[in-house]
């Protein structure tokens, strides 16, 4: 969320930039500002009520050593009815310090200067292309069909066994999912980032430290009885394990990868263009985290971009890298950058990973600081990419590798797969 001290001083700034997002933050940021001045006054009724009462019971202390229980007496009652008017402000101090975090939840992080105005994933700027598109056979089928014909993902037993959105990876099929996780893990480490397993439920806290909630709640898997949620991604928790730490400016930059499987309702999705892989209630993700010093963390994101790309060129996949606008970006992001990979059989663009900059918003959330040079304690900055989402992927490679006698494996991952084709 963002820094309450950075609200108050630049108000105007924040709700001009806020309008990048389409959103007129006056109303929150008026919000935020008349409960913070609520909890100031209050808690300067607080400390005014404390300390009167501290005062008095010195005197009564006083009083008494002196043998003046009488007088003494008469301040006890006074006393009393003190720390019952500090009961209820503290109680009063607790409620607005709560509205006061709500209210601060609800605003979205400002975006880059370099964030595009925009509406709409339409309104997203491309800054990157690479890659041939191949030419496909005549024939040449999207990858649902491809799975079927060589029996490689079942989505009929994963709608049989759980439901729509999680299919069943079989043989070859289920061999190459392996390799790529085994692969993009294999490509971070070698880029720097140690590997990790990590829970793949958390709970509130966590979510709410990397902003999934409150703002996505709806998309997430709750187990109501235990009261923890699924995981979307591999961020959120790797990122919370710096909640609440204090890390040395030395240890940056710290760079963590995990695979895990990934959870999301997709509420609301439907029609032709979510079929098949293209978007999963349960998939598997190879994530990339990183905490930086903020004067580092811009060039980590152009390191992590590059990252990206190095695999996909080794993919040999074509691809091409999107500035996300602010109508698109995400709430917690400060910038973003999409890639996409273009799927040659369903003549589109499927999006493979988001690779964002969330400077201190996350860290505001998770407390997450470092000692600068001065032994100050400043929030540090959060970045986190996908290295690789693996459903498009897969799809891109089952398309786009296609022939009439089967679907060639790109190179790279043959010494993962054990084979070089799909027959």
């Amino acid at each position: 969320m963002l820094q309450l001290h950075v609200v108050r001083d630049k108000k105007d700034d924040i709700i001009n930039a806020l309008k990048k997002r389409n959103i007129d933050a006056a109303p929150l940021i008026d919000e935020v500002l008349q409960l913070d001045e609520k909890r100031r006054s209050t808690q300067t009724a607080l400390d005014t009520t404390l300390a009167e009462s501290n005062k008095l019971s010195k005197e009564i202390g006083m009083l008494f050593k002196s043998g003046k229980a009488q007088e003494a007496n008469v301040l006890k009652e006074k006393t009393g009815s003190l720390k019952e008017d500090s009961k209820k402000l503290s109680d009063e101090l607790n409620t607005i310090a709560e509205e006061l975090q709500k209210a601060l939840y609800k605003i979205p992080n400002v975006p880059h200067d370099s964030v595009p105005a925009g509406n709409s994933d339409e309104d997203n700027e491309e800054i990157f292309k690479e890659g041939e598109v191949p030419t496909l056979i005549a024939d040449a089928l999207p990858h649902w069909e491809l799975a079927k014909k060589y029996d490689i993902i079942n989505f009929e037993l994963g709608v049989k066994v759980t439901g729509a959105g999680f299919p069943v990876y079989k043989g070859k099929g289920a061999r190459l999912q392996r390799a790529l996780i085994s692969y993009f893990l294999d490509k971070n480490a070698e880029a720097g980032y140690t590997e990790i397993q990590v829970p793949h439920l958390v709970n509130e806290a966590s979510g709410l430290g990397t902003g999934q909630l409150p703002d996505k709640e709806g998309q997430m898997y709750h187990v109501g009885e235990d009261d923890l949620y699924l995981i979307p991604t591999a961020e959120v928790p790797v990122t919370n394990l710096f909640r609440d730490e204090i890390v040395a400016e030395s240890d940056f930059p710290i760079c963590y990868t995990a695979y895990t499987p990934c959870f999301r309702r997709e509420a609301g999705s439907y029609g032709a263009h979510v079929r098949g892989l293209n978007r999963l209630h349960q998939f598997d993700k190879v994530e990339i985290v990183r905490v930086e010093n903020p004067a580092n963390s811009f060039k980590a994101l152009d390191g992590m971009v590059e990252h990206v790309k190095n695999i996909l060129r080794e993919l040999k996949l074509p691809y091409r890298i999107l500035r996300l606008c602010g109508g698109d970006l995400g709430f917690t992001s400060a910038l973003t950058f999409d890639f996409e990979v273009f799927s040659t059989a369903q003549d589109r663009w499927l999006e493979i990973s988001s690779v964002s900059n969330f400077e201190t918003y996350q860290a505001n959330r998770l407390k997450l600081r470092y000692k600068d040079e001065n032994g100050k304690s400043q929030l540090a900055h959060t970045l986190n990419g996908s290295s690789l989402a693996l459903p498009r992927v897969l799809a891109g490679i089952l398309e786009n590798y296609q022939t009439a006698d089967g679907i060639e494996i790109p190179e790279v991952l043959v010494p993962y797969c054990g084979f070089s084709r799909i027959d």
